[in-house]
């Protein structure tokens, strides 16, 4: 089988020959799901300025946190000029990795980092949070700048050979959301609800990522249409009423958790986390994609790597 139908099948339930994988930064040539930026966060020499203007100071080899803000105050947005959703150079990395790795992979047009997450790099995180509160005017003319913004880019990427557009917007702490579901709902929610709408009126599925605890949204996210949910920090989840739950309505993303057991988990450790994600959040005819990534850079050792792989090779079979 395939990787594009592999994947294609565990979304939709209808029974790969295993849990398809994406890695996300190392062994591209093994991962049936490729993620290809078309957002450019990471530009220049030190790959280190973004094309919304700001840019990141790294203290290790993690992403970083942006540098200036830009909207110190409301009135600045008067001056901002968002990106250009038809900038030239948009798709040349995504070209070239579909050059790299052929047609049969399945490709994510990858928004890098989105909405609320963008929001809050260009205004301040605490300034975004209170806006939300104080500042009707101001927030809401950020957040269609931010959100238009992507559905240029997600219009432009329909009809180039990927299968997918990618959202990257962390909404959870370890325990709760950032903000109350309620206030979420009534803000974000129709915002998400344009964007996902568009990516299937283009034939494109929609991957959302998001760290943190999340549970109060999920059913939001499937009633949105959201196809691959990305949870990516299940050592903060009951995975069993994860699965009892939402198991079946959605395709679940997970990997080894990088806060705990992929970094200081012995192979056995590794082993049953694998087989704890697969027994409550795949379903015989699919419903799971294992995730995959080297992450040196907060102590994930080679030797963890490789017992991830392994594991998810041997107990990710149908």
């Amino acid at each position: 089988m395939l990787s594009k139908e592999r994947v294609q099948r565990a979304i939709r339930f209808d029974h790969p020959d295993r849990v398809p994988m994406l890695y996300y930064n190392k062994d591209f040539a093994e991962s049936d799901l490729i993620i290809a930026e078309v957002v450019h966060h990471f530009n220049g020499p030190g790959e280190d300025r973004s094309e919304f203007g700001f840019s990141w100071d790294r203290l290790d080899g993690t992403m970083g946190q942006p540098r200036d803000t830009l909207i110190t105050d409301w009135a600045d947005l008067d001056s901002y000029r968002f990106p250009d959703p038809a900038d030239p150079t948009r798709f040349r990395l995504a070209d070239e990795k579909m050059a790299a790795y052929g047609p049969d992979k399945y490709y994510v047009a990858s928004l890098s980092l989105s909405g609320f997450t963008v929001m809050s790099f260009l205004r301040g995180f605490a300034d975004t949070l209170m806006g939300l509160y104080e500042e009707e005017t101001g927030i809401q003319r950020l957040a269609d700048g931010v959100f238009g913004f992507e559905e240029e880019v997600i219009r432009r990427a329909a009809g180039r050979g990927f299968s997918a557009v990618g959202f990257f917007d962390d909404w959870g702490t370890q325990n709760n959301l950032i903000i109350s579901p309620d206030l979420w709902r009534e803000f974000f929610k129709p915002y998400y609800q344009r964007q996902f709408d568009l990516c299937h009126q283009l034939g494109l599925d929609v991957y959302f990522h998001c760290c943190g605890h999340i549970q109060s949204i999920i059913g939001d996210f499937i009633e949105l249409g959201v196809d691959i949910l990305n949870v990516s920090q299940p050592n903060v989840f009951d995975i069993a009423q994860l699965g009892q739950e939402f198991g079946s309505q959605v395709c679940f993303m997970c990997p080894v958790s990088y806060q705990t057991t992929a970094l200081s988990g012995t192979k056995d450790d590794i082993y049953a986390a694998v087989r704890t994600l697969k027994d409550n959040l795949a379903r015989p005819d699919g419903g799971l994609i294992g995730y995959l990534e080297e992450y040196h850079s907060i102590g994930l050792s080679d030797q963890n790597y490789e017992y991830c792989k392994s594991a998810w090779r041997e107990i990710g079979v149908y």
